[in-house]
């Protein structure tokens, strides 16, 4: 298995609902990929303050390395991006292998 972890800040203009509308589409890749096997949304609510203004994480776990790259050229990845992106501030993306 392959997590994939996104840690990210939304810029100043980004709504609350611009931010629900984010989740939403997150939360419905496994629905629309084989091989993602879940996808968690999360805020961040760390007591210690070292998150560096990053308020949000999503972590993706695909089934194996053919799902990751049959993830990254999808056509929902790209329609997701194109919402998504304009909206961050900066993002951070880090994958590790269980």
């Amino acid at each position: 298995m392959i997590r994939h972890i996104l840690l990210f800040k939304f810029k100043a203009h980004a709504s609350k609902a611009d931010i629900k509308a984010a989740q939403q589409d997150f939360l419905t890749i496994p629905s629309k990929m084989e091989g993602v096997v879940e996808v968690e949304w999360g805020t961040n609510n760390s007591p210690e303050g070292l998150n560096k203004d990053y308020e949000y994480s999503v972590v993706m776990t695909f089934a194996n390395e053919a799902a990751r790259q049959r993830y990254l050229p999808h056509p929902d990845h790209d329609l997701l991006k194109q919402h998504f992106v304009p909206l961050l501030e900066d993002i951070i993306v880090f994958d590790y292998s269980t």
